[in-house]
């Protein structure tokens, strides 16, 4: 049976800032309903509130409030989801004052990493990010237990006693989380430093949520990943081997959509997942330039970015993707062409196959940028070398002749430094 909701996107004075930048209220408010629409729910109205004022125990001033209750008692929907995050206290009180069950914007989210999660590391950092938010409002939820302490001395009443065992329960489990996710970078840097000695090299996909990145995957590397028009569709990273053009194998990586104001906990617990992209060779970071939001997402990625040390506007890794232009009029997409991108900007439409041919020529030529392609000559019985550039480098073509082996192998500088220097 599908839950019914209220969405509720309060306007803030703080908002002025982001409507300077191209965030506009009715864009959030969009947003807020696709990601309610993403767990299924059904919206039953979108309201904007206006709040002057943050009020402390409710966030929303008492007008907004009332407008609402009576929204509430008219639709009479399962839960009122604010986009907005709330302490503690607000979420109670407004659950009080509407006689509904209140979720704010990081509880949205987090049902959808729920919803969406499918591997075992998926899941242990959605429950490492559920974790979190829950001992937040732990702290204040037993407060009316904490009333009935009674006596002297140190021991408290029972109401202390809960608080602490749910705390030291919840403690417990973070710790023991964080230890699995430790474990699961270490094996990833492990899983890297293996594709380094066979290397194919990686080409990572980032993006703001349903910016197309899912279904970009799955056109160039005929996977079956799940891509629909949903926010968060992919949250677990998958990767798939494809060929380019001039036949270099690379490994193409999709990895969880950004989203704005996304809560710092929420950023550490899948900040495993969005590791890989700092060891990639190249990062395409796709968006989708038929959302009036486009600029202000854009800025989105490059702050998470930003905080993996990845300078978008200077790193040279980068090549930014202007999907959808199907949505677009004709040459629609040159209003989004940037001179400090110096050519790695590429127009596609991942939907209908166009200008893939483009994206795939530019990915080979930033490759290049790094990796030379060396003509190496090697004797028959030269297997120990055939098998060190088979480990540190990409074998493109092969011609054995009578007595030797002819190679054409594509590596960094450093590395043909290194076989000379070994098998000269």
């Amino acid at each position: 049976m599908t839950t019914t909701a209220l969405v509720v996107h309060p306007v803030v004075p703080t908002d002025f800032e982001k409507r300077r930048k191209g965030r506009l209220p009715d864009v959030q408010l969009e947003e807020a309903v696709g990601l309610a629409a993403a767990i299924n729910l059904e919206v039953l109205n979108a309201h904007i509130a206006k709040v002057y004022k943050i009020t402390a125990g409710y966030f929303i001033g008492e007008g907004a409030r009332d407008t609402i209750k009576e929204m509430v008692k008219e639709l009479e929907p399962e839960v009122v989801i604010v986009n907005a995050t709330l302490s503690p206290v607000q979420q109670r009180n407004l659950e009080k004052a509407w006689e509904c069950k209140v979720i704010d914007r990081t509880g949205l989210i987090l049902e959808i990493f729920g919803a969406r999660a499918q591997t075992k590391e998926g899941k242990m950092q959605v429950e490492l990010a559920a974790l979190s938010y829950q001992r937040s409002r732990l702290v204040k939820s037993w407060t009316h237990l904490e009333r009935q302490r009674g006596g002297t001395g140190s021991t408290g009443g029972p109401g202390e006693t809960q608080l602490e065992i749910d705390r030291r329960l919840i403690d417990d489990k973070i710790i023991l989380l964080k230890d699995q996710l430790e474990h699961v970078r270490k094996n990833r840097d492990l899983q890297r430093k293996s594709r380094e000695r066979v290397p194919f090299p990686v080409v990572a996909i980032v993006g703001y949520t349903n910016a197309g990145k899912s279904t970009l995957f799955n056109t160039l590397t005929g996977a079956e990943v799940f891509a629909e028009n949903l926010l968060f569709a992919t949250l677990d990273p998958t990767m798939r081997r494809m060929k380019l053009a001039g036949g270099r194998d690379v490994i193409l990586s999709d990895t969880v959509g950004f989203i704005s104001d996304l809560p710092t906990h929420l950023v550490a617990a899948f900040r495993a997942t969005l590791e890989q992209v700092q060891y990639a060779d190249v990062i395409l970071h796709v968006r989708d330039v038929s959302s009036e939001d486009t600029e202000a997402q854009r800025e989105d990625v490059i702050s998470i970015l930003k905080d993996l040390e990845i300078d978008v506007e200077n790193d040279p890794r980068i090549i930014e993707v202007l999907n959808k232009t199907d949505k677009l009029p004709d040459g629609g997409a040159s209003v989004w062409r940037r001179p400090d991108m110096r050519g790695r900007q590429v127009a596609i439409s991942a939907l209908h196959n166009t200008g893939l041919d483009e994206l795939k020529a530019a990915i080979d030529a930033v490759l290049s940028q790094s990796h030379s392609i060396h003509k190496i000559t090697l004797k028959h019985q030269d297997g120990k070398a055939l098998a060190w550039l088979h480990r540190h480098g990409s074998v493109l073509n092969r011609q054995d002749g009578e007595d030797d082996i002819t190679l054409d192998v594509s590596m960094d500088e450093g590395e043909y430094q290194k076989f000379l220097s070994q098998f000269s």
